[in-house]
């Protein structure tokens, strides 16, 4: 019997095999996660140069190499984490991001996403690869959806330059997080006056933050310079393990910045109640091993040791630039935010974070956990910041009840 091949039934296997190929094409529009190795500390990191000018705050690591110049990074900047100038922990930093910029430059990129030509302001993204075959511009606000995936990445591939306008903004909403937002940017990046930009800026050049610009994330230079003027960079808070239950928070009492108050433990374990050995006139001690019948083992009433001063400066109505301390024992980290986002996290002495922000009143939070049993606390410390103000000498503690 003769094997004659059957038009119809080929027509349906090239139909099977065009859907299986339009249905594996969204699987490449999955950003994939950018790793940053020894990177991930900085919050600056310049090839050849790295300047500043004014009240800059950095809240993370500072850094170049090859380079050797690092300028105007005295006061009245801020530099909240370690200077790294041409040394091995900045050069490595710099080959773990040469391989992030290569990740994140060769991800694929399907036809839909290719926004060359499109101003990224008034756009609404979903997570995945966006290419700019050449420059990219900025104007107004991007949003970038998570869509309730706190995991979603989003990469953005740009050929040349990145260029944001004056008053522009990344928004992140629906659990989108700066942590999994990366630009790789081709040659420079110029972000204009008070941009609020999150995620990390990777460029193979140099990039320049003009007056007021601020960024939830990094600016990481390859070859070129990182020029500041005026700006906050706070590197991002990502997920590492479990989240900390809540308590309640204890507000500030009032008559302005730092109002008196102490975070206080809660009440030690009364002596003697952590039971080792035996009360008088009980039975000997069990032999290790074994337990005696008729008795339960009590564990020892845990320690709750744990105090805290929290030191707000300057305490004038207004002021430029905020610095918050906080001082005690058994604290094991401490967390701030300003009007409801993490700015940072100190996990060791100084706990101390500053803080710069836009004309006008705020919230700055303290998060503080403890190495024992005592329970955590949240300290709120109103924040009146005005522009014309000058930073005053650091005042005297301010404490808070918890």
């Amino acid at each position: 019997m003769s094997n004659r091949s059957n038009p119809r039934r080929g027509r349906l296997a090239g139909i099977a095999l065009a859907m299986v190929a339009v249905f594996a094409l969204p699987a490449a529009a999955q950003a994939a996660p950018v790793g940053l190795g020894t990177a991930d500390p900085f919050v600056v990191l310049g090839g050849a140069k790295v300047t500043n000018v004014g009240p800059s705050v950095l809240n993370g690591n500072l850094g170049i190499s090859p380079g050797t110049e690092l300028e105007g990074f005295g006061l009245p900047a801020v530099i909240n984490g370690s200077t790294h100038a041409t040394t091995e922990v900045a050069a490595k930093a710099q080959l773990d991001l040469t391989t992030a910029y290569d990740v994140a430059a060769g991800q694929p990129v399907l036809p839909a996403n290719d926004l060359s030509g499109i101003d990224l302001g008034g756009l609404k993204l979903s997570p995945g690869t966006y290419r700019y075959n050449a420059a990219a511009l900025l104007t107004g606000a991007v949003i970038l959806d998570a869509e309730g995936d706190p995991n979603a990445e989003f990469v953005f591939q740009i050929g040349s330059q990145l260029t944001t306008e004056s008053a522009s903004s990344v928004v992140l909403v629906n659990g989108a997080s700066p942590c999994n937002v990366y630009w790789q940017v081709g040659s420079s990046a110029d972000l204009g006056t008070t941009t609020a930009f999150q995620g990390t800026l990777m460029a193979l050049t140099s990039i320049s933050l003009k007056d007021g610009a601020t960024v939830l994330g990094r600016m990481l230079a390859r070859n070129g310079q990182v020029s500041l003027i005026n700006n906050v960079l706070t590197r991002p808070l990502c997920a590492t393990g479990p989240t900390t239950p809540p308590s309640e928070e204890t507000p500030g009492t009032p008559g302005g910045p730092g109002g008196p108050g102490t975070v206080s433990p809660s009440a030690p374990a009364t002596p003697g109640s952590g039971a080792t050995g035996s009360a008088p006139g009980s039975a000997s001690p069990a032999t290790p091993g074994r337990t005696l019948p008729g008795r339960q083992a009590k564990n020892p009433r845990p320690s709750r040791n744990g105090t805290a001063v929290v030191r707000p400066a300057p305490r004038d109505a207004c002021t430029d630039g905020f610095r918050v301390a906080v001082h005690g024992r058994m604290i094991e980290r401490v967390v701030f935010s300003l009007d409801g986002k993490s700015i940072g996290a100190r996990a060791g002495a100084p706990f101390a974070m500053s803080i710069r922000a836009a004309p006008g009143d705020h919230q700055v939070r303290v998060r503080i956990t403890f190495k024992d049993a005592t329970r955590a606390r949240t300290v709120t410390v109103p924040y009146e910041a005005c522009a014309a103000a000058l930073l005053s000498p650091p005042s005297g503690p301010s404490t808070f009840t918890g």
